[in-house]
């Protein structure tokens, strides 16, 4: 039998390609991303990396009335989306006191100069009330996010 070599590469290309997207997700699947506290994050610690977010894009308003431990759960979650999430993939949190709950999905990696860059979105029960929040976020050389306005 005689193959030839554009077939066998293409066949080669497609086993490879077959094989590296054998471990992807389907965009549109909603399973919480587990991760860790940024208090465990090594990165400048995790008031610099928390305090650069600004507070986050959900309304003030909504996150004023959270507890501080819950303000931290909102802005972990932040963190975790920009930095860790593949697109379609939710990073989920939920009050330990309250029943507040919300999810944090993150667009497609872009670059700003020298700077990476993701959209986000923000969706929370807080107080019984739906609250969303968006915005865009670029990484700093030292781990942390910055808000653009």
């Amino acid at each position: 039998m005689v193959v030839s070599f554009s077939r066998v590469a293409t066949l080669c290309v497609v086993t490879v390609l077959s094989l590296a997207l054998t471990g992807c997700t389907g965009i549109g699947k909603t399973k919480p991303l587990s991760f860790a506290p940024v208090s465990t994050l090594k990165i400048g610690g995790s008031g610099a990396i928390l305090n650069a977010l600004n507070g986050g894009i959900l309304p003030p308003d909504a996150v004023n009335s959270l507890t501080a431990s819950d303000r931290i759960r909102v802005l972990e979650a932040e963190y975790q989306a920009l930095e860790k999430a593949p697109l379609g993939q939710k990073v989920a949190w939920r009050s330990q006191t309250s029943g507040a709950v919300g999810e944090v999905s993150a667009g497609t990696p872009y670059q700003v100069g020298q700077q990476n860059c993701r959209q986000y979105t923000h969706a929370a029960t807080i107080g019984g009330r739906a609250v969303t929040g968006q915005g865009a976020a670029c990484r700093n050389d030292d781990g942390s996010w910055t808000l653009l306005s």
